[in-house]
């Protein structure tokens, strides 16, 4: 597979949910440093002039791990232009909990149980995921339909599953973040996925 797309998965319908998350997280972590950084680049330039970006003020984001593509230029965007970025973090208890978290430029951050550097828990700077106004979200694979495939640990899905008790909802916007390899033709769905209204990956957008 490379990050073009052209050998992205088409057929999955034979392989389980954890055949697949292996295989293409083989595919992005096959991906150069070199391959990296362009992504990150085309990334940014696929979103930052983007008007779900621009006038998002609450913006919580990532910092990548196990080749997902890296949105750090779009972190640093939005802190350049005065909006609020938060990034998740993980509870020490209830251990299945996440909380997103305003961090600021420069701020010093810790490793928690997934090595992910996270900023340390503060209550004060934490806001509800309800009040955020778009979410740029990893993931493992994704298709046009708004499917996502995570790494299996449901933090996110478990903090949005108040959007299925509502009859309507208009924020966050959710968006998946993606190398061109980790498309797939069509996920199946479980009863506890969030869809995303879309997925945006180094070469164009996929809007559900």
């Amino acid at each position: 597979m490379t990050s073009s797309g052209a050998d992205s998965l088409t057929d999955v319908s034979s392989l389980t949910r954890p055949q697949l998350r292996r295989q293409l997280r083989k595919a992005r972590r096959a991906l150069t440093r070199s391959q990296q950084r362009q992504a990150a680049e085309g990334l940014y330039r696929q979103l930052a002039q983007n008007p779900l970006f621009r006038r998002a003020r609450h913006v919580s984001l990532y910092l990548p791990m196990d080749g997902e593509i890296d949105p750090q230029l779009l972190l640093r965007e939005a802190q350049r232009r005065g909006k609020a970025t938060y990034l998740p973090v993980l509870s020490a208890w209830p251990r299945t909990k996440m909380v997103f978290q305003r961090v600021r430029r420069g701020e010093k951050l810790r490793p928690n149980r997934f090595r992910i550097p996270e900023p340390h828990i503060n209550p004060r700077q934490q806001r509800k995921i309800w009040a955020l106004d778009l979410i740029l979200m990893p993931l493992v694979g994704f298709d046009d339909q708004g499917g996502r495939l995570g790494m299996g640990g449901g933090f996110y899905d478990r903090s949005l599953a108040y959007q299925g008790r509502r009859k309507a909802w208009q924020k966050p916007v959710l968006l998946g973040l993606a190398h061109e390899c980790q498309k797939v033709a069509r996920l199946a769905v479980a009863s506890w996925d969030v869809p995303l209204q879309g997925t945006v990956s180094d070469k164009r957008w996929y809007i559900a």
